[in-house]
Parts: C-alpha cells; sequence; structure tokens
C-alpha cells in the first residue's frame, strides 16, 4: 500500500485550502458503498489528463490490486479515494475490459464493513483457486490500528464483471503475530501451490530497517500460518507491494522472479532466481545485485506494481502506477491524482540477464495518422529538426531507431561514477551537455520556442579496460528540467543504463508514449524503461510540438522514425450489458 508523501511550502498550502473542502488523509468506513455518489470537485481541470492511460474521471488513485483475467474479462482493482483527490478514504475501486484499453467503471468492490477492516482496505492480490474461483486477500486496517489479512469471494460467479464481494465473518485469515511489526505488515501477493497441495504467499514487513518477504502456508486458505524462515529479506527497509511468479527461461527451465517495492526509496527493485518448493528457499541468482542497486522494472515514476498471468494471450502483464509529481494543492485544485502506467507484456529475456517489457500489443488499436522519417541526418553540435504531420504530439506513440556515426568520439566513462547509479551520471550528465557521443534523442511536449520541453535521450561513453562487458555505456534518460514554466514541481531526472552493444550493433532503438502529462519510454527493445510526469503550461494539446535533437559531437542518423496519433481510451461509468 503506497500512499502520497510529497512536502510543500506552508503558505502554499494554507491559501489553497483555506478556499477548498479539506479531506484528511485517513481511513473512514462508509455505511452504504454499494450506492456511494461520489462528491463532485469544486473544479476538474481536464487539460493535462491522460487520453489513454487508466485514470478515472476524478479524486485520487494509487497502487494497482487485484488484477486478474476471469472468463473473457481483464479486471483492475486499485487503491481510490471517491471524495477528494488526496490519499484517504481508500477502497478497491473496480474496472473491467476486454481489450486491456477501453474499461467500464464498476462499483467499488472492497470498501471498510467490519472490524477487521474498519479503517482501510489497502493493497493486496488476486487468486484464481483451481475449481475457477477467483478470491481477493487484502490488508485491511482493523479496530487496533493493525494490519492484518483478510479474504473476499465472489457473491455470483455467473457473472464475469464479478460485481459484487461478501467477505466471510472469520476474517481476518492472517494476523501480526507477536514480534511482527503490526503496523508495516501489508500487501499479500497472488498465492501459489506446492507440489504437496499447500498454498503459499508472501507478506511485506520489516523490523526496524530491514524488509521482509515473509511467507504463509494454508491448506484450505483459510488457515494460515507463518513458514519458518522468511523467503527472501534485505537491509532497505520496509518491503511494500511484493510479487513473486515464474518465468521460463531460454534453456527450458523456470525462475522465479522476487519484486520488492521500496518505501524509503520509493522506487522498485527485482531479482531472479531459483526457488525450491520443497524447502520454500528463494536464492537470487549470483550475478544480480540485491538491494537499492538491484534491477528495475522502471527507472522512473513507477510504484506499487502487480503482475497477472493472462491465460487467453499466454503471456504475463505487469501494471504499475505512476504519482502525481506536481504539488498536493494542485492536485486538489485539478481534482485529480494519480495514473495507471500502460499495461506491458513482461518475460525473461534471451540471455538471462534481466526482465523485457513491452507496452501490451493492444494500445496499437489507438494508433491513427502515421508519420515516418528514414535515413535522416541529425548533425553533431546541438542541431535539431521537427516532426510535423501530427495532429496533435501531446497524445502519440514515437518509435525510433538512432544510428551512431562515429562511436569513437564516445568520451570515457568518468572513473569517479563507477558504482553511482544511472540517475547521478544523467544529473550530471544532463540533455543540454555537449558530449561526443549525445546526448541525442527526443523534445517532447515542446513549446514553439522551445523554452518548454522534455528530453528522452541517450548518452554513449567508452567503457575502462578493465571493468568488463561491453566497450560502451549507454545511459538512457529523461529530463524534465525544462519541461514546464509552473512552480512546486518536482523535476527529477529520471535515468537506466541499457545492456546494448552500440559498437557491434551501431544502433539504440527508443519508443515513447506522450499522454499529456505522462513521458513513458522503453530503450533498447524493453531492457530500459523510464515514466515521467510532467506539467507543461505552453505546450499543451495541439500547441505540443515533437523534435529530435542531438547535442553531441557525433552525427546520428534517425535510421527510422514512426510516429502516430493516439486516439483516446474509453472510460466510462455506466454498466455494460453481459
Amino acid at each position: 500500500m503506497a500512499s502520497a508523501a510529497r512536502t510543500l511550502p506552508l503558505f502554499f498550502v494554507f491559501a489553497v485550502l483555506a478556499l477548498l473542502p479539506v479531506t484528511e488523509a485517513s481511513h473512514r468506513s462508509f455505511a452504504d458503498l454499494q450506492s456511494l455518489e461520489t462528491v463532485d470537485a469544486k473544479h476538474v481541470d481536464d487539460k493535462l489528463r491522460t487520453g489513454f492511460h487508466f485514470q478515472p474521471p476524478k479524486h485520487w488513485i494509487n497502487d494497482p490490486n487485484g488484477v486478474m483475467y476471469y472468463k473473457g474479462v481483464y479486471h483492475l482493482f486499485y487503491q481510490y479515494n471517491p471524495k477528494a483527490a488526496v490519499w484517504g478514504n481508500i477502497v478497491w475501486a473496480h474496472a473491467v475490459s476486454t481489450d486491456l484499453v477501453n474499461w467500464v467503471m464498476l462499483d467499488p468492490a472492497i470498501y471498510p464493513t467490519g472490524p477487521f477492516d474498519e479503517n482501510g482496505c489497502w493493497s493486496g492480490s488476486a487468486t484464481v483457486l483451481p475449481d475457477g474461483t477467483p478470491v481477493i486477500m487484502y490488508t485491511g486496517i482493523d479496530a487496533d490500528g493493525r494490519q492484518v489479512q483478510n479474504v473476499a469471494y465472489p457473491k455470483d460467479l455467473a457473472d464475469p464483471y464479478l460485481r459484487e464481494w461478501v467477505k466471510p465473518d472469520y476474517n481476518p485469515v492472517i494476523a501480526p503475530d507477536a514480534g511482527v511489526n503490526a503496523t508495516a505488515f501489508r500487501d499479500p501477493t497472488t498465492a501459489w501451490q506446492g507440489p504437496d497441495g499447500v498454498w503459499r504467499l508472501v507478506i511485506g514487513t520489516k523490523d526496524n530497517h530491514r524488509g521482509f518477504a515473509a511467507l504463509y502456508r494454508s491448506r484450505d486458505f483459510r488457515h494460515w500460518a507463518p513458514a519458518r524462515r522468511a523467503l527472501h529479506s534485505g537491509d532497505t527497509g520496509m518491503w511494500e507491494c511484493p510479487d513473486f511468479y515464474p518465468v521460463a527461461s531460454s534453456t527450458g527451465g523456470t525462475k522465479h522472479v522476487l519484486k520488492v517495492s521500496l518505501d524509503l526509496t520509493r522506487f522498485e527493485y527485482y531479482t531472479f532466481g531459483e526457488y525450491d518448493h520443497a524447502s520454500d528457499t528463494y536464492v537470487p541468482d549470483a550475478a544480480l545485485a540485491d538491494g537499492n542497486d538491484g534491477l528495475r522494472y522502471d527507472y522512473g515514476n513507477f510504484y506499487a506494481s502487480k503482475t497477472f498471468l493472462d491465460p487467453a494471450k499466454h503471456r504475463r502483464v505487469l501494471w504499475g502506477w505512476a504519482n502525481e509529481s506536481d504539488s498536493t494543492a494542485a492536485d486538489v485544485l485539478k481534482g485529480w491524482a494519480g495514473v495507471q502506467a500502460i499495461p506491458r507484456k513482461i518475460w525473461l529475456a534471451p540471455d538471462g540477464k534481466q526482465l523485457l517489457q513491452w507496452p501490451v500489443a493492444e494500445i496499437e488499436s489507438l494508433r491513427g495518422n502515421h508519420v515516418n522519417i528514414t535515413d535522416a541526418l541529425v548533425s553533431g553540435g546541438g542541431s535539431y529538426f521537427e516532426v510535423n504531420g501530427l495532429a496533435t504530439p501531446a497524445q502519440a506513440d514515437v518509435e525510433a531507431s538512432f544510428q551512431v556515426m562515429d562511436v569513437d568520439k564516445a568520451e570515457p566513462f568518468d572513473p569517479a561514477w563507477r558504482g553511482a547509479d544511472a540517475q547521478t551520471v544523467c544529473a550530471a550528465r544532463g540533455a543540454d551537455t555537449k558530449g561526443g557521443v549525445g546526448p541525442f534523442g527526443l523534445w517532447v511536449l515542446a513549446s514553439d520556442e522551445l523554452k518548454e520541453r522534455t528530453a528522452v535521450f541517450f548518452s554513449v561513453f567508452k567503457r575502462g579496460t578493465d571493468d568488463g562487458g561491453n566497450k560502451h555505456v549507454v545511459l538512457m534518460c529523461t529530463d524534465p528540467s525544462r519541461s514546464s514554466y509552473a512552480e512546486h514541481l518536482y523535476k527529477p531526472t529520471f535515468a537506466g543504463f541499457v545492456d546494448v552493444d552500440i559498437a557491434e550493433t551501431g544502433k539504440i532503438p527508443l519508443r515513447t508514449l506522450i499522454d499529456h502529462s505522462v513521458v513513458e519510454s522503453f530503450g533498447g527493445h524493453g531492457k530500459t524503461a523510464i515514466l515521467s510526469r510532467v506539467y507543461p503550461t505552453k505546450a499543451v494539446g495541439d500547441k505540443a510540438r515533437l523534435f529530435v535533437f542531438n547535442n553531441g559531437e557525433s552525427d546520428v542518423k534517425v535510421a527510422s522514425l514512426n510516429a502516430y496519433d493516439m486516439g483516446s481510451a474509453k472510460i466510462r461509468t455506466e454498466t455494460l450489458q453481459i
């Protein structure tokens, strides 16, 4: 369960909140949410709302929950405040889709009803039992403020939309034992059943600064007991929103992935390795970093993620939440906060070094007008050109392949950066740096005079002779430092390294989804992903423009660029007929 934590100048907050209704960031119970009528926002500002990312018409959302596929329908549950655009009053909102693009929002599925969750219904997961029955396991905040785990079952299994859910009276099914931190015990995973018929699941917790993936076992999904040892742990603070699942390897075997969301840093990291069902032990592959410097799904604004197995298309799908990076006061003014990232297919790379991810193919159904550019040279030294022909570059899908013409001009990778994360390197070598090979890439959501622009780019460095690996280091960054004239914005530069051999291939592919206030990018065919939130004031709607730029010394060729206008997803509140 992730909540918002943003610091604002007090005079600014007080000035805004003095004019607006105040909703406390706390948990409350609702007598009847089946017929809840949400309070209208005083003002809903749509100009920076997304067109094809999932978000309800107004109010606050955060973690994706209980994602699953049932009887031909995809289900997205998510943390939602039905009263305001700030965190609080949290319930499990519910939306359904047949294509992961267009959604129908139903009534809230899980909301406070008893002493086991009267102070809130926090995050959790869905499991489909062998007989086809889906069950939700979620964290409730009980009457004593403890975090406990509860179950809920569909009222009508014949309803593919699973509109109503029933909570058994025997909840909670897992309560914190003595020695467990009852205020940090949450977010149960999808359960799995071992060869012995016993169910297992993982719950995030901590002991002082050490995060744990606590393992629990059950034979009947009702009576649960802790395993002798945690599945895994790390000295990284509270582990939120754990996820544990198998992936197929190219050798024909199976690896297991453990992902955790780090409450202290608001980043996620994952490992994969060997899981032994008999001993319930998980050992990450030795080559992987295991901690704050571990592999990430996304190196940007992406948190509280959750995957599910899609049996219809034989794929695993990843969901993640992107928080706002403006101020809480701005969220109250605009009437909404939070979006879900585009759902992504996720799988183990053929070389076994990392996971790969890519927007689900269904999102391409929104592609419209198409612009193609081939073999366009972008000279070194600060050249750029505009990509013309799109109706609105503020809502677009861009796929490009950049070819470096003289990789020998790459600068040495500074020894001081060894051991540093990519974000630190990119902060030192931003989009406006004059480099050897790069920065080069896209300026998105750019204003006419280029005073507002968000850069998505690559820089290439020569690796030291003693560093091993590829001869070059490829850095991918999203730099929003010049994205907006607006004040009180959090504009971090996000970055990740891309594992490509530029000396061999000569090319670096990039895909960027642009959606008004979301810039979601994938480098190296899905090896590195970065999502950023931006809030332009000039480059809005049909005033936004798209450019290719090169601030490096080496020339760069745009081997190919395909840009598409993107239509808007249909997200409706009325109920469909079965």
